[in-house]
């Protein structure tokens, strides 16, 4: 038989060791008696015995035997060995599909295939060896660590680090990208810290709990990790198949995860998000990723795969289950402490309106008590913002903001996205990495006060988190989409040239770059023609833009069936724009307003950011005063502009590029207005489902008669937030003067609204101002 490239190196030095080999072959049997013959050669004064590694659950018996040559001799070295078969290096699609087929795993090639490598390939036939470790170690973790008592307790103990010892091994020759945890469920249940904790809990049985651990239990398997860019890219069919990243986040992320376990909190606007993270871990050789996913995703033969591919499926609703509880918690803490990465969505589920929702903290709860509990020096909370030029899911998006039911997965479901993504292209995807946030920077020490103040340790989460959230706001960059959506958002239905699109973009992009705000490639191409061109046509006909041809020139629009559609686009780039929109709606308030307006202006900027603090990410009180600031000081003495009011504050705001408050702002404020208007005659203590539906046939009505511009404003999503507005300013619970209340709240809004007029009127002021300029810079005198 032709044997493997001789291992020269010398493992078994100690005087007497026990070699622990695991042999599920005659060809891997005949291997392990090769190498066991070159150590002796390379150490002849080595003493070993060797014995075949059994499974953790062997028979009795067999355990018992184990045990006892542990007992024998002196202090002995436990050497774990195995053989390794390395996959071949040129391996194409299909046969990293093959390899889920029974016979067809390459890591555990079948006695025939195992003859016919050595023929052909025998480099891929390696004997490795895990760390050794003396019996007296051992049986000292044994005792601190777990319940066992018996000796064929210490047996499975040995086993499942002799297991482990010669997986760190193989994960460290394939890359840190196969790194995954193994023997989840016996370690948790044998260890004395769990059960424990278990004994607290009434009426928990340590079945009950293995049952639980079960249905959380998972890892990658290797022909799950080589199947991640098949997968992958299944499910991002449509797209282009390089992912943009950012070479210095990714390295910079690659440097911290060396050091702590991290948690991969990542922006949710598709499903296909949950394909994306372990693609881009696996393209850029990092350790992979154990994604949290709700239970109603574990469907058909979906379940064991993705299982098998690292998902972690959890209850949705766990309510007064507290060993359910009790179990997650622990299995979270068990993955951190073993330095394995977690990941879910920051935001808990898929944001249909296309910004990013306020985080959850549950299971982020559970992160950091395992840090608290000193089972980790400090932990990683990464940001990723995941964003894309386009996608299919909007359609299912604006029916659900129209008051549409979410549709249930299943396998029928999944075959009609994939064969979806499918039907164009649909732009690029973009994820980004910024800087990790610390949990001890954070939470302070392990074990320190936070352990027993639960209330300052809810406060320091929520800080964190929204820390979390802000940093993927700020790295991901603005598409050429949501630029594009913004603009025709705003002619309330009429097209526009792409003269007309192409210079009325080049404000947007001037205040980008003026704030070094990341762009996407397709954003920067929209300072030609030819860019807005492409841009436009990718998103015709009507997804969601609609073109018209026949007459001189093309002309685009976006009609009223697809502002919702449309409206997810432009609710992706607001970030970008938030503060100088509360900007221009601040300055229009001071205008009409008496008194000191400079007082005024600072007020409304504020109480506008305390209104739109459910939607929308942002900076602290201090820090969002010092932006707004900055943003004024682009102008030569804006303070005595805004004192002198009238007149002057105008030239102000037309003085600025661009105007962006209407475009943006509008539909929030208008949602909001809805809610306050069906509030006039709704009873106290209305519920949301009561108020929603009730806005709906108001916001309804209010298109028809266009007393509302438009119908994105009547939304599901946006009437959410509204009510969490109202509620917030008391105007929901019973209290004194609470009709009175309500209209003094409506009046406010629509005062805003009018001021979104006024600007509004501005920018297409500017518009005109601009097509003129662009007319008279022909010979024709026609538009560009």
């Amino acid at each position: 038989m032709t044997q493997p490239a001789a291992d020269t190196s010398a493992v078994l030095t100690a005087q007497d060791s026990l070699v622990l080999a695991s042999m599920t072959s005659p060809v891997e049997k005949e291997l392990v008696t090769a190498w066991l013959a070159r150590q002796r050669a390379a150490n002849p004064a080595a003493h070993f015995d060797v014995i075949e590694l059994p499974q953790p659950d062997a028979p009795p018996a067999v355990l018992t035997a184990l045990a006892a040559q542990f007992e024998s001799g002196d202090d002995r070295s436990i050497v774990p060995v195995r053989v390794f078969w390395l996959p071949p290096a040129d391996r194409g699609r299909v046969a990293k599909v093959a390899g889920l087929l029974p016979g067809r795993d390459p890591y555990h090639p079948n006695e025939r295939r195992q003859r016919q490598i050595l023929r052909s390939a025998p480099y891929r036939a390696r004997v490795v060896a895990g760390e050794s470790a003396k019996v007296s170690e051992l049986r000292q973790q044994w005792r601190d660590t777990t319940v066992g008592q018996e000796k064929s307790d210490f047996a499975q103990f040995v086993i499942r680090r002799a297991i482990l010892a010669i997986e760190r091994v193989e994960y460290r020759i394939l890359g840190p990208q196969y790194k995954s945890p193994r023997l989840v469920k016996p370690e948790i249940l044998a260890s004395a810290r769990f059960r424990a904790g278990l004994k607290k809990i009434p009426g928990a049985t340590v079945e009950e709990a293995g049952r639980m651990l079960d249905e959380l239990s998972t890892g990658w398997s290797r022909v799950s990790v080589d199947l991640v860019g098949v997968l992958g890219r299944a499910l991002s069919r449509g797209f282009d198949p390089e992912f943009d990243y950012d070479e210095y986040q990714v390295a910079a992320m690659r440097a911290a995860l060396e050091t702590h376990p991290a948690v991969l909190l990542f922006s949710h606007r598709s499903y296909i998000d949950g394909a994306v993270l372990p693609v881009a871990m696996q393209e850029n050789r990092l350790p992979p990723v154990h994604v949290f996913a709700g239970i109603n995703l574990s469907f058909g033969a979906m379940g064991p795969l993705l299982r098998r591919s690292g998902v972690i499926f959890i209850r949705r609703n766990i309510g007064d289950n507290a060993l359910y509880k009790y179990v997650l918690r622990e299995y979270v803490g068990y993955i951190v402490e073993k330095r394995f990465n977690l990941s879910w969505s920051i935001e808990g589920t898929r944001s249909r309106t296309g910004k990013m929702l306020p985080p959850k903290l549950g299971l982020l709860a559970y992160v950091a008590d395992a840090y608290l509990d000193g089972r980790s020096e400090d932990i990683l909370l990464q940001p990723v913002s995941i964003s894309f030029d386009q996608l299919h899911e909007t359609a299912e998006y604006a029916a659900y903001a129209r008051g549409g039911e979410k549709t249930p997965e299943g396998l029928g479901w999944l075959y009609n996205f994939i064969r979806a993504q499918g039907e164009r292209n649909y732009g690029k995807i973009y994820v980004r990495f910024p800087e990790a946030v610390s949990m001890r920077q954070y939470l302070g020490p392990p074990h320190g006060s936070l352990v027993h103040d639960p209330d300052a340790k809810k406060l320091a989460l929520q800080k964190m988190s929204f820390e979390v959230a802000w940093r993927i706001l700020q790295s991901t960059p603005v598409t050429a989409t949501g630029l594009v959506c913004a603009l025709l958002l705003t002619t309330r239905g009429a097209a526009l040239t792409l003269g007309q699109l192409h210079h009325t973009l080049q404000d947007s992009l001037d205040y980008l770059e003026r704030k070094q705000i990341p762009m996407s490639t397709s954003a920067l191409r929209l300072r030609t023609r030819e860019g807005v061109r492409a841009a436009v046509d990718t998103l015709s006909n009507e997804h969601p833009i609609t073109r018209v041809d026949g007459g001189r020139e093309p002309v685009w629009l976006i009609g009223p069936d697809e502002e919702h559609a449309a409206a997810f686009y432009r609710n992706s780039v607001i970030h970008a724009f938030l503060e100088t929109s509360i900007v221009e709606l601040a300055l229009a308030h001071a205008k009409r307003a008496g008194g000191d307006r400079m007082e005024a202006f600072w007020s409304q900027a504020m109480r506008l950011r305390d209104l739109l603090k459910f939607d929308f990410y942002f900076a602290d009180s201090a820090a969002f005063r010092a932006n707004v600031a900055e943003e004024m000081a682009w102008h030569d003495d804006w303070e005595a502009h805004v004192t002198a009011g009238g007149d002057e504050i105008e030239g102000l705001l037309l003085a600025k590029r661009p105007l962006m408050a209407d475009a943006m702002l509008r539909v929030f404020f208008e949602a909001y207005e809805i809610v306050a208007d069906v509030l006039r005659d709704a009873a106290a203590d209305v519920s949301q489902k009561e108020l929603t539906k009730a806005a709906l046939g108001v916001g309804r009505q209010y298109v028809a008669q266009t007393r509302v511009r438009s119908s994105e404003s009547v939304s599901t999503l946006l009437f959410t937030t509204a009510y969490q507005v109202v509620a917030d300013q008391d105007l929901i619970a019973p209290g004194p003067g609470l009709p009175e209340r309500r209209a003094a709240f409506r009046r406010e809004l629509r005062d805003i609204l009018r001021d979104c007029d006024y600007v509004g009127k501005l920018a297409r002021a500017q518009f005109v101002a601009r097509e003129a300029e662009a007319r008279r810079s022909r010979p024709d005198g026609q538009a560009p």
